[in-house]
């Protein structure tokens, strides 16, 4: 089993910027999957990035790309989520995802919810106009 734990969400202006942390205990290892998603209200849940626990390869959904940035720091076992130039549209819960499955390659297949094995409980970020 593995246990994630979101912080960082708020309220920040358009333009701002936030970071999201998420805390991995239990069974952690390096060939994990590590996955951002965001829902918000009314919506299905969105893939936003996704990274290797290992580091290297990263992926990101159009709307985010040259705005969020992902990360790990093994040492640490946390993974992060920064958000800049951040837009209403981006109005939503985080949630933190894990899939122990290792990929040698990330890409499109990784933005599927249903690869992620397990779920943090969600972190409410909403930016105001």
């Amino acid at each position: 089993q593995v246990q994630l734990v979101e912080s960082g969400g708020g309220l920040v202006q358009a333009g701002g910027s936030l970071r999201l942390s998420c805390a991995a205990s239990g069974r952690t290892s390096s060939r994990y999957t590590m996955g951002w998603f965001r829902q918000a209200p009314g919506k299905e849940r969105e893939f936003v990035a996704v990274i290797r626990w290992s580091g290297g390869s990263t992926y990101y959904a159009d709307s985010v790309k040259g705005r969020f940035t992902i990360s790990t720091d093994n040492a640490k076992n946390m993974v992060y989520l920064q958000m800049n130039s951040l837009k209403p549209e981006d109005t939503a819960v985080y949630y933190c995802a894990a899939d122990d499955r290792g990929y040698l390659t990330i890409g499109d297949r990784n933005s599927n919810p249903a690869r992620y094995d397990y779920w943090g409980q969600g972190t409410q970020v909403t930016v105001s106009s």
